[in-house]
């Protein structure tokens, strides 16, 4: 049976759609995406033009931007969009910004992991961390370019060299591993995936990425079999994606979901929301590693407040005791790149 929807009724639950992401803005919130014209970039920035918290949508890249933010502009919304090409116009991009939104850098082919991503990405980042301390010191600052283990310690590093390093404002985005597990756990058990929460911890390569299913919401039991395949699956999700595409890509539009996400509710604190929690992978004292991600309350300044671990099942303790070397290394790996190069 074919269903013809008229063009209000598309329009109304699209409307619906974004809704979910965002309310009505008591601040004009001006948000940045530098790596706009990629894989990630062109979808994140359409998700960010249908928001009403975002009056303006700045949009960074070395080629094409102009275009993009062209083909954006055309689009019913209020968000004033332009586009800037190249090294040259960081200024005019990100002078004013809020919030700052990075997935600029190369994807991941067949083969490769995060982390031979990082000679390219961590000098595009560090170059942008440059910008941002200059430009628009007081925003808060969303990391999506891989390695992100190693690619916030990297913007930390040369914030901290400018003097505007505020540990409350950079985030390195994990939100793609939350969306992973609430969408592989409502599947396995036959629930509505916009009903389920699993806080994501640790980092955001491998094993670092620790789904606490412990706490899910709602409260959901597997055997141990089942439960080693899940963590499994969801720490190599972004794999999955890498092999499906078959070397055309890796993830962009899960990404893109993803980074809106975290971008919206970046925003929703700006404006004094209270209860926006979300996971990210920030400068911690919560274990050994000096960066972990963890469940965050949002407030105006960026962290309002910490909330750590929880409670964890003793596999998800041995999970951790796993990922923490390896955050330490590529910590230690991001944080030497930044002292050598600035």
């Amino acid at each position: 049976m074919n269903v013809i929807l008229s063009r209000a009724a598309v329009s109304s639950e699209f409307a619906n759609q974004v809704r979910r992401f965002s309310i009505s803005s008591k601040k004009n919130v001006k948000v940045a995406v530098c790596g706009a014209s990629g894989g990630i970039g062109q979808p994140l920035a359409l998700l960010l033009k249908q928001s009403p918290l975002v009056t303006k949508l700045s949009l960074y890249d070395i080629v094409h931007t102009p275009g993009v933010a062209a083909d954006l502009s055309h689009i019913d919304t209020p968000a004033v969009t332009k586009g800037y090409n190249g090294p040259e116009s960081l200024k005019d991009a990100l002078s004013g910004m809020d919030v700052v939104i990075i997935p600029a850098g190369v994807p991941r082919k067949p083969g490769m992991t995060r982390d031979d991503l990082f000679n390219t990405n961590a000098s595009i980042v560090r170059d942008l961390a440059e910008a941002c301390s200059k430009y628009c010191p007081k925003a808060m600052v969303g990391i999506i370019s891989n390695p992100v283990n190693s690619t916030v310690p990297i913007f930390s590093e040369v914030a901290k060299k400018a003097g505007t390093l505020d540990k409350k404002r950079i985030f390195g985005v994990t939100t793609l591993d939350v969306v992973r597990s609430n969408a592989f756990i409502a599947e396995a058990k036959g629930l509505d995936p916009r009903k389920v929460n699993i806080p994501v911890i640790g980092g955001h390569a491998g094993i670092t990425i620790i789904p606490l299913i412990s706490q899910a919401t709602p409260s959901v039991k597997f055997e141990k079999n089942e439960l080693e395949a899940l963590t499994a699956r969801i720490q190599d999700a972004g794999t999955e994606v890498v092999k499906a595409k078959a070397g055309s890509g890796s993830a962009t539009l899960s990404m893109a979901y993803a980074g809106a996400r975290f971008a919206f509710s970046l925003c929703r604190a700006i404006n004094g929301e209270s209860n926006v929690v979300e996971c990210a992978y920030i400068a911690s004292d919560v274990t050994e590693a000096t960066y972990f991600s963890t469940p965050l309350k949002l407030g105006k300044d960026g962290v309002a407040q910490n909330l750590g671990l929880g409670k964890l099942s003793a596999y998800e303790q041995d999970l951790v005791k796993a990922a923490i070397p390896e955050l330490q290394k590529t910590i230690k790996k991001g944080e030497d790149f930044a002292n050598k190069s600035s």
